[in-house]
């Protein structure tokens, strides 16, 4: 057991059964990546926490994150800037709302240009 292993384990009920293991269920990590027809990102523009320079978040997909990743490498590739993947999203450095909605909708996902 961990020192912080108690953390795992908020809002479990105590047992005094001295024999009682508790057990945690796992949360799969999402192996099937959906088809680029099925995907609905969603192309936005963000400023906030980061000392007012703008991004470029899509968000929505729904896959791995290896998946996401190779989709992330791409756009910022065909972007020329930098960015990074996290959380679930991808975070482009500038406003290239257009030009990912542009690029998305060639290689098949429905993308909606946000905000």
């Amino acid at each position: 057991m961990g020192k912080n292993d108690w953390k795992k384990r908020d809002g479990v009920v105590f047992s005094t059964n001295p024999n009682f293991k508790y057990e945690t269920q796992e949360s799969e990590e999402q192996a099937a990546t959906l088809p680029a027809e099925k995907q609905k990102l969603i192309v936005a523009i963000d400023r906030s926490g980061r000392a007012g320079k703008q991004v470029t978040l899509v968000k929505g997909f729904v896959g791995s994150d290896d998946d996401l990743s190779a989709l992330g490498k791409k756009l910022k590739t065909k972007c020329g800037v930098g960015g990074s993947v996290k959380d679930g999203e991808i975070i482009i450095q500038g406003d290239f709302r257009d030009k990912i909605v542009a690029l998305l909708t060639q290689d098949g996902y429905k993308a909606k240009r946000g905000n």
